[in-house]
């Protein structure tokens, strides 16, 4: 089996992309670099490109015997999406478009998506199941949610088996430390606060007036290496069974910006200084998942994503990192 991986220079597609190779699957990676690093691509076969460009993705797919797609390739700044909609639309909701036409084109049948926890927008009810309403609250959810839909419709039209990954908030890094998180500019919570510790500089925590334990926003975390092996399962899942499905992925538990700056702080040891700020426009105040429907469809069992065991690794990662 061949898989084609959108975005698998960047973080979470390099991830998948060396555990896919390492149970055996071959892979060709496709990625302008403008967010990823080629450096990060360890093993498969790399070419720089934009994953829209139709004529680009079509030889790939018929030059590569490409069996099955994973998506990794979009924008995800929540910020970002609110000052810079439309870079978000077209890439995130267009540019997905186009790939989706190449895999009917070229009769690619299996297609797995990288959503996200934002199309849910402010909860309802944690933690979050995969029946929980979807009402982003911001663009970059928005357009994730629109990709949701994209799919189902070419399901319905075109026989595209599809798998689509809710994720809460990836983070944890490599064991080996050769890959991991490397975002320009940074904005994800855990290598912000380690940023933090090593420099002495403090960075923002942005709300202190949220319902929550102590007025900060609440997240799941959920380790890369976790998140990985989920989309290995959830392609096997259906491309065994043909059929489609939703799933979330997240560790059924939250904690509080303050809760994980203290959590870093007793792991190393390191004083983590912060600022209060005002609330980001777009941030719900409360993300949990629910993983029961992942954990008993998949059989996926996150056995990384301990705080502990995340923190440690990011913090190893930042410390030895080569790009």
């Amino acid at each position: 089996m061949k898989v084609l991986i959108t975005g698998g220079a960047g973080y979470i597609g390099s991830h998948t992309n060396m555990l896919l190779n390492s149970k055996g699957v071959e892979t060709v990676v496709i990625d302008d670099l403008s967010d990823g690093h080629e450096q990060a691509v360890v093993c498969g076969k790399f070419i720089k490109g934009d994953f829209g460009d139709c004529s680009l993705v079509d030889k790939i797919m018929k030059e590569e015997k490409v069996d099955a797609v994973i998506h990794f390739a979009a924008f995800a700044s929540v910020p970002d999406s609110v000052k810079r909609p439309s870079r978000y639309y077209r890439n995130n909701v267009s540019k997905m478009q186009n790939l989706l036409d190449m895999c009917v084109e070229n009769k690619i049948k299996y297609f797995v998506f990288s959503s996200s926890a934002a199309t849910f927008g402010s909860p309802v009810y944690t933690p979050m199941d995969e029946l929980h309403p979807q009402e982003p609250i911001n663009p970059y959810g928005m357009t994730k949610l629109i990709g949701e839909k994209l799919l189902a419709d070419y399901e319905r039209a075109y026989g595209l088996r599809y798998c689509a990954f809710r994720y809460f908030c990836a983070a944890g890094d490599s064991k080996d430390s050769i890959i991991g998180e490397a975002h320009n500019p940074e904005t994800h919570l855990i290598p912000v606060m380690i940023k933090a510790a090593v420099s002495n500089k403090p960075f923002s925590v942005f709300g202190t007036d949220y319902d929550t334990r102590d007025g900060s926003c609440i997240r799941d975390f959920i380790h890369v290496l976790d998140l990985a092996e989920a989309h290995f399962l959830g392609l096997k899942y259906i491309m065994e069974n043909d059929t489609s499905d939703n799933f979330n992925l997240g560790s059924n538990t939250g904690f509080t910006v303050l809760e994980m700056i203290k959590a870093l702080e007793k792991v190393t040891g390191k004083s983590v200084p912060y600022v209060l700020a005002d609330r980001r426009e777009g941030d719900p105040a409360s993300l949990v998942a629910s993983n029961e429907k992942a954990r008993k469809v998949l059989g996926w069992n996150p056995v990384h994503s301990s705080i502990e065991e995340i923190l440690l690794d990011a913090w190893n990662w930042e410390n030895k990192r080569k790009y």
